[in-house]
């Protein structure tokens, strides 16, 4: 598997955050994001079932022009 860095949360300074990447294999966006809180959980699972293997987590609005260029490199041929 080979994931190409597409870029991280441009407020996050030097510690972890969220970041986006594409599989170059299989053209999956890969997302590192916060893990969301009890609230958020609760909420979305009101409309689809959570599995265990599954999570939800937040990305921050600023990160949708990583976004934006991560479909665009995964759409790409």
């Amino acid at each position: 598997m080979t994931l190409r860095f597409i870029g991280k949360d441009p407020e996050s300074g030097d510690h972890g955050s969220p970041a986006v990447w594409v599989d170059e294999d299989t053209r999956d966006l890969v997302v590192q994001g916060w893990t969301a809180n009890e609230e958020t959980t609760s909420a979305s699972s009101q409309d689809v079932p959570i599995p265990g293997h599954e999570s939800v987590i937040r990305v921050p609005k600023r990160m949708l022009p990583l976004f934006r260029e991560a479909l665009r490199v995964a759409e790409s041929d």
